[in-house]
């Protein structure tokens, strides 16, 4: 006689109590919000450690080991604990999620004495080792819950992950096209915990069985009742601190936290991106307070007859004034557009060329002009794009140059100990691309502005000149050997490595004389 196959069905206090839709749309949710707050992470520790690969490297590997922790302890403590529902779960990531806001100064500070690469991946794991193992134990509670006989678990477990990634997806698209060019972070992770805490509130009411005596009920809307007051309490805290600075503008770019702050005790106005300070000058007269900006400025003396220009990096818009001032029509490349716009409300920028705000990398390959200048300037020392370095885009600027153009390149780097290699690869690359280069210190310091002169022909300067200018130059002029250095490449670009020191030296630098408050979100 044949056997007849029999589905075995799993006993009846293992099927599920809540309805399968609702457990989809559970797994979607927060598998899309582990992926919203990995992706926030970066804007929360960015500001203050610099978005370097050692940024992102931190949270994914905190984000590795939450899921493997919240995968492990979801399938645990669901199989032994049948009284913890999934609701409590979600709460608890709920209560996580609002309180890293409120966290990240303290964590931030505490950590600083570990380095950059150690206190990146510190302040990760405080911060998001607990949110996201919760929102990882889901899948497992979800999975238990919605498999009914063996015979599905297979496509059960498929359909929770594949639901899951999805979500990750969507949310991922969601938070860089929508949400964040218009809420900002912490306006998104506080609504993020209040969408958690609705969610745990409907899972609540589903989960009729588990949720039937007030005892049950109590315990549960308690940690719902307090995951809505830390949210509303973060929307509600001022954004200011007693920092001796008076922040004029503040908005958040997909680039960086932008602030346009004054130190009235100092008389100075400081143009803000994370930690990188792009543009610094006096209240009085609105003169520039970064040197390299005034030499940078001044250079038409060495090609007298120029009149076109292109700055890339416009900060406050200095440089381009400068050039302007001495009759050249300046074209500039700015990629944030919140910088852009504080160029112009805030530091007195008029555009006389084309005013372009994207990605250098991309703009420049769609000008036509050429140029009697181009001015690169980037690297200020705190986070930078160190793409922006490479021969590649190198060679698509000497495209743009006239046969006696010049390119002057900023960098801030070491004269002398660790980090000098990563100035002698910069002078080595502009090398590889223009034959002429000639190097200037704004400071005859340890830490020091590079400024790098390259050009098709050579660079003179008249020794004989009594133009001050020319002659600041010449008394500034340092030789720098191509030793140590590398060519810089798309495929080969080690520049983060090499310039750990120089970060973080900026970011001490930046904290003893601005303020660290001015860092945190």
């Amino acid at each position: 006689m044949a056997k007849q196959s029999k589905s075995k069905t799993l006993p009846a206090s293992k099927l599920a109590t809540l309805n399968r839709s609702l457990l989809l749309f559970t797994v979607t949710l927060c598998g899309g919000a582990v992926m919203i707050l990995e992706l926030l992470g970066t804007r929360i520790i960015a500001p203050f450690y610099g978005a370097s690969l050692y940024i992102w490297s931190s949270l994914i590997a905190v984000t590795m080991i939450a899921l493997a922790l919240g995968y492990y302890m979801g399938g645990f403590l669901a199989d032994r604990y049948p009284k913890l529902r999934l609701a409590h779960i979600v709460l608890l990531a709920a209560l996580a999620t609002s309180s890293i806001p409120l966290l990240s100064g303290w964590v931030l500070n505490a950590t600083s004495p570990l380095g950059m690469r150690g206190g990146a991946f510190v302040s990760a794991f405080l911060l998001f080792t607990l949110p996201l193992t919760a929102l990882a134990m889901v899948g497992p509670f979800v999975i238990k819950l919605a498999t009914e006989t063996l015979d599905d678990v297979g496509s059960t477990v498929g359909s929770v992950y594949a639901i899951s990634t999805l979500g990750s997806v969507a949310a991922t698209l969601l938070l860089g096209f929508l949400l964040l060019p218009v809420f900002g972070t912490r306006g998104i992770i506080f609504s993020l915990g209040i969408v958690l805490v609705l969610l745990g509130i409907v899972l609540i009411l589903s989960d009729k069985r588990a949720f039937t005596s007030a005892a049950a009920v109590t315990p549960v809307m308690a940690l719902a009742v307090l995951s809505t007051l830390l949210s509303a309490n973060g929307y509600a805290r001022p954004q200011t601190a007693d920092t001796g600075f008076t922040v004029l503008h503040e908005a958040e770019s997909i680039y960086g936290w932008v602030r346009v702050v004054d130190n009235r005790a100092e008389g100075i106005r400081l143009l803000l991106s994370d930690a990188s300070v792009l543009s610094a000058t006096r209240l009085t007269n609105g003169q520039t307070l970064l040197g390299y900006q005034l030499i940078i400025g001044s250079l038409p003396v060495l090609r007298p007859a120029a009149s076109d220009a292109l700055v890339i990096g416009l900060g406050g818009g200095h440089i381009a004034r400068e050039l302007k001032a001495k009759g050249l029509i300046t074209d500039t490349i700015e990629i944030d557009p919140v910088v852009a716009d504080a160029s112009l409300q805030y530091f007195d920028f008029k555009p006389t060329g084309q005013f372009i705000v994207g990605d250098a990398r991309y703009e420049v390959k769609h000008l036509d002009k050429r140029y009697d200048f181009i001015v690169h300037d980037c690297f200020t020392g705190g986070s930078e794009p160190t793409h922006l370095l490479t021969v590649e885009m190198l060679q698509d600027l000497r495209r743009l140059l006239k046969d006696d153009g010049m390119l002057a390149l900023n960098y801030v780097g070491f004269t002398r100990g660790e980090g000098t290699a990563a100035v002698a690869s910069v002078y080595k690359t502009l090398k590889q691309v223009l034959p002429h280069v000639r190097v200037f210190v704004t400071e005859k310091t340890e830490m020091t502005d590079f400024i790098f002169l390259a050009s098709n022909q050579a660079v003179a300067l008249d020794q004989g000149s009594h133009d001050p200018r020319a002659q600041w130059l010449i008394d500034h002029e340092y030789a720098l050997s191509e030793d140590g250095g590398i060519v810089i490449t798309d495929d080969y670009n080690p520049m983060e490595s090499l310039q750990v020191r120089k970060s973080e030296t900026y970011r001490e630098l930046f904290i003893k004389r601005v303020a660290s408050e001015l860092l945190l979100l």
